[in-house]
């Protein structure tokens, strides 16, 4: 009786401690749980695209909210429920809204270009890492506009309407390829039959792939 009496309390023992085991496992998930949504709310306000941070910062503001009502914070779950809405509000708002752009072909040599380019020139060179900043040998540029602002640049080599592209760049706040897609109907109205890119880096691929872009093998195409 006395060993039964044993075997029960070691078993009751070592059930408590696997208890606690799997509490404390669950507690550290949890708090993983609401690091995730906390990084993901802070690492949102470091990007300059205002989509790209609404988005983010969603996806972040719904963890947090079920972080804050598993530890019975309701106040915290409100308020991120509450960003969670205004956030959805203005990315609906935002995709529902055409932007109108303007398409100005500029001379290589145009004031407003240069000025452009060098305003983003460290941006430019982080996105493109190894392009060169010369551009003499362009004979073609074009400036997109939003509300008078140049927001995007295309300039290029033009030989019978096939435009070698040498820099086609977005401003951050812009980054939605919808510069993109405006541009590339407005250049065959322009004499311009096909794009060719020539670019390595990895950064510009998935924007060539939206845009429809195929790889030729060591450079990218466009037909229109």
């Amino acid at each position: 009786m006395l060993n039964v009496l044993i075997f029960v309390t070691i078993e009751l023992s070592s059930l408590s401690q696997k208890s606690e085991v799997n509490m404390i496992s669950k507690e550290i998930l949890i708090e993983a749980f609401g690091y995730l949504g906390s990084a993901l709310v802070l690492v949102s306000f470091l990007m300059a695209s205002v989509f790209k941070l609404r988005v983010v910062n969603t996806i972040g503001s719904v963890i947090f909210t079920i972080y804050a009502f598993i530890i019975h914070s309701y106040p915290t779950a409100i308020m991120n429920a509450c960003l969670v809405c205004i956030n959805i509000y203005y990315l609906v708002k935002m995709s529902n809204t055409t932007k109108s752009y303007d398409l100005v072909k500029a001379d290589c040599h145009d004031s407003l270009l240069k000025y452009t380019v060098d305003k983003y020139r460290e941006d430019i060179l982080k996105l493109f890492p190894g392009i060169s900043m010369d551009f003499s040998n362009a004979n073609t540029s074009y400036i997109v506009c939003h509300d008078g602002k140049p927001v995007g640049i295309l300039i290029g080599h033009e030989l019978n309407g096939v435009i070698e592209v040498l820099l086609d760049y977005t401003i951050p706040e812009y980054r939605d390829f919808s510069i993109g897609e405006f541009l590339f109907t407005k250049l065959p109205e322009d004499g311009v039959k096909s794009l060719t890119y020539r670019g390595s880096d990895e950064h510009n691929k998935p924007y060539l792939n939206k845009t429809g872009f195929v790889n030729k093998g060591g450079y990218y195409e466009k037909t229109f």
